[in-house]
């Protein structure tokens, strides 16, 4: 069997290996894998870790399954859970110490075996390259929108950059009936976002006061959720246009880690809510959500199984807009 596998020196350093064929569990399946996708946790993951198969996000069909195993079948389409052992309510360090691609193998392999409740269908017709979409960016904007702040109609949502948990952010927010106020560098990449429904774009190159922006197109008032990806870049002017007792979903550090000063976050009454993916409840919800509307992702890039070099440096440029697939 072919798997992708770290080893330690980085994203270019990722070579390609024959394994042995996974076996099930009493309680665990095998998915044959037809696509995988990346997250920026992926080039973050590949710094550090060796030995390990990568990627939390991939969708198959299942091939085989253990002997206890009631609720799957032989083929069977399903999408892996980011973490297979948190199911529902609170996380746990147990749960959470099963993250696929980091603290256990991921999915970048031909064939994996996961335990039988991490797994969730996927929505109906939709293709594996879509699917494999789902278990990091979608799940991690949802958890935001829908189990935290629980946003509703009327509401305005702030999006920065255009990476998989902002776009997917951008069509849950319409979904839910928000408006929507996306940020990028590129106008190119902003007209994409009007054309997935996005209410204002700014440009933050153009314009580096962009928090004004976002208070000028909100009268003032500041916009109800902020999707916070950048962290130490960012975080300052998120807070800066969020409205008083708005919340801000401290999601991601693209722009790097740095002190946070609470005066302003205190002054506008804030919510800070740190999101790290979701349960699997979670995820079959989001599923249920999206078949019954109709909300597509965004795919941006595809690549093959033996261009996963390739797919991390393009995933590490930037110059993608939605997600990044692998097929296999």
């Amino acid at each position: 069997m072919r798997a992708q596998v770290l080893t330690g020196q980085g994203w270019k350093g990722i070579e390609q290996r024959d394994l042995p064929e996974p076996v099930p569990g009493p309680r665990e399946v095998i998915v044959q894998v037809e696509a995988c996708s990346l997250s920026f946790r992926d080039l973050l993951v590949a710094r550090t870790t060796s030995d390990r198969i990568p990627l939390s996000d991939g969708a198959g069909r299942v091939v085989a399954v253990g002997e206890e195993v009631t609720e799957w079948s032989v083929g069977d389409h399903v999408a892996g859970c980011f973490f297979p052992r948190w199911l529902d309510g609170r996380a746990t360090p147990a749960a959470v110490a099963t993250a696929l691609g980091a603290d256990v193998d991921g999915m970048l392999a031909e064939r994996v075996a996961l335990p039988a409740d991490g797994v969730v269908a996927v929505p109906a017709g939709w293709s594996s390259a879509e699917a494999a979409t789902l278990p990091c960016a979608a799940l991690t904007a949802w958890n935001a929108l829908v189990e935290g702040a629980r946003v509703r109609p009327g509401q305005t949502v702030l999006l920065l950059g255009t990476g998989g948990v902002s776009v997917f952010g951008l069509q849950f927010a319409k979904m839910l009936g928000a408006r929507a106020i996306i940020t990028s560098s590129r106008d190119e990449k902003l007209a994409r976002m009007a054309e997935l429904g996005a209410d204002v774009t700014i440009n933050y190159a153009a314009n580096p006061d962009w928090d004004h922006e976002v208070l000028e197109s909100t009268d003032g008032e500041g916009v109800d959720v902020v999707l916070e990806v950048g962290g130490e870049g960012t975080f300052a002017r998120s807070v800066n246009c969020v409205r008083l007792g708005g919340e801000i979903a401290l999601i991601g550090m693209v722009s790097g880690q740095g002190l946070v000063d609470p005066y302003p976050i205190l002054q506008r009454r804030a919510v800070v809510r740190g999101v790290y993916v979701g349960s699997r409840r979670m995820f079959t919800e989001m599923v249920s959500a999206l078949e019954v509307n109709g909300t597509r992702p965004l795919v941006g890039a595809t690549f093959g199984f033996d261009e996963a070099v390739d797919a991390y440096r393009y995933l590490r440029s930037q110059d993608h807009v939605g997600k990044i697939v692998i097929t296999l």
